[in-house]
């Protein structure tokens, strides 16, 4: 009986506890844009009707809990898009679910995978300073064994560092940026001068040279990736954003064949051998199965395969023979850089009116694949009214075709004119009425009696 008295008691402190205690994930309102500058929020804006975001649930309920654990500065809240239309329309809000990290009065959109541990670890990335100093040689060492890819600067302060500053404010949301010592690098590593920009990934670096890279903006979005790299849909979509093709092996990793296997590695191969010749132009990697490939060349792709990307343009390129050497690979990603290489697809209006069909057929296959009986609701239903309405109006008779036209001939006429017409259409019925033999001798003696004008009006 104690036992029980004890058990409960603890259920009831618990559940005031629970009930005392700040939830995870806030619920804001309108009065969440004049609170929030003094914290960091990542916030969800949602719409209560989308699917999206009704599946985003449970894991932001789960980014709100690991952040809050962690004891991270980072507040998560969400807010309801369509009750608070005009908050979410000056947050730049367009789409749902919308994914935001507010600091101060920096908004920075998060476009990565849903799931808890990419959420988390943006928030933490993005909620710390745009660049973090690396004092030691250690701590060097450390973030080198977190991190495939590491942007350094290196040096004391100088307009390059101003610059680094700039663009660590600006890419945060895709990578880390550090500063550090010279002393703090590893003794491998030799700069030919200071200060330098230094990327690290790969198992070597490569410094950024101004004159021959451009903006320093524009290297960093080029090579935050590493060299090869496994591609699936929101990977591609990143890649495309840096401006350069993209060459992928098409395998089925669920039933490896020697000959995915032989082409994975010649592209891994060029990718690290060649890296002076295509890394401006080209990433490299490889992709599982040809599902998100075929549908976005609106074709089939055989599996194993290569195939060159332009997601710009949405053009795509295929060897015109099976590659077979690294030989035949490189000649074939010369020919795409230079143009003389077939290039298919493209954006012109063809395309566009050919996806635009693609999508309706995908979207109705999909639908009927699903759900047969709420596809032929949706497409039956319709098809049918259109049906019926196209057959009332092909079979439907005007009885006033006859007075329309008798009204155009008289258009053209004079009152005189339609006066004999009147005395003729009144002779013709009254002759109607006599009888046959009679109607056709008045006939005749009309015909006679007419002049040429009214036998022209006839």
């Amino acid at each position: 009986m104690a036992a029980l008295r004890a058990s409960l008691l603890c259920g009831v402190v618990a559940a005031l506890l629970s009930s005392a205690a700040p939830a995870v994930v806030e619920d804001l309102d309108d009065t969440f844009k004049d609170t929030r500058v003094n914290d960091i929020w990542l916030v969800d804006f949602y719409a209560p009707w989308c699917g999206y975001c009704k599946k985003l649930e449970p894991i932001w309920q789960e980014v709100g809990a690991e952040l809050k654990t962690s004891g991270s500065p980072v507040r998560v809240g969400k807010m309801d898009a369509t009750a608070y239309s005009g908050m979410a329309s000056e947050f730049g809000v367009r789409g749902y679910p919308t994914i935001k990290l507010l600091k101060g009065d920096l908004a920075y959109n998060y476009k990565g995978p849903r799931t808890k541990d990419d959420i988390v670890e943006f928030a933490n990335r993005v909620a710390g300073p745009a660049v973090r100093a690396l004092p030691s040689k250690q701590m060097f060492e450390h973030m080198m064994n977190r991190h495939d890819v590491l942007f350094v600067y290196v040096g004391g302060v100088s307009p390059l560092k101003e610059k680094y500053n700039d663009v660590a404010s600006e890419l945060i949301v895709y990578t880390y940026f550090f500063s550090a010592s010279e002393e703090a690098l590893p003794e491998s590593v030799t700069l030919p001068e200071l200060p330098a920009v230094v990327v690290f990934k790969d198992g070597a670096y490569f410094t950024y040279d101004e004159y021959e890279e451009g903006s320093l903006s524009s290297w960093v979005n080029k090579e935050r990736f590493q060299g090869y790299l496994q591609i699936d849909g929101f990977t591609l979509y990143e890649l495309g954003e840096t401006g350069k093709l993209v060459a992928i092996a098409v395998i089925d990793e669920k039933d490896p064949t020697e000959e995915s296997g032989r082409l994975k590695t010649l592209i891994q191969r060029v990718a690290k051998e060649y890296r002076e010749h295509f890394n401006r132009d080209f990433h490299f990697g490889h992709m599982d199965g040809n599902d998100y490939i075929n549908s976005l060349i609106m074709g089939e792709v055989t599996v194993p395969s290569v195939i060159i990307l332009n997601t710009s343009n949405e053009q795509y390129f295929l060897p015109s023979e099976s590659i077979e050497t690294m030989e035949q690979l490189v000649q074939f990603i010369n020919s795409v850089l230079n143009g003389s290489a077939q290039a298919y697809g493209g954006d012109g209006i063809i395309q566009r009116l050919k996806r635009i069909a693609f999508d309706a057929k995908s979207t109705i296959m999909s639908v009927f694949r699903s759900s047969p009986l709420l596809g032929c609701f949706l497409f039956g239903l319709p098809l049918g009214v259109i049906s019926l309405m196209c057959y009332g109006i092909c079979t439907a008779e005007s009885d006033d075709g006859s007075d329309d036209i008798d009204a155009l001939k008289r258009e053209g006429m004079t009152d005189e004119e339609e006066e004999e017409e009147e005395e003729a259409e009144e002779r013709q019925r009254a002759a109607e009425l006599e009888g046959p033999e009679e109607g056709a001798d008045d006939d005749e003696d009309d015909v006679r009696e007419k002049d040429p004008e009214e036998k022209k009006t006839d």
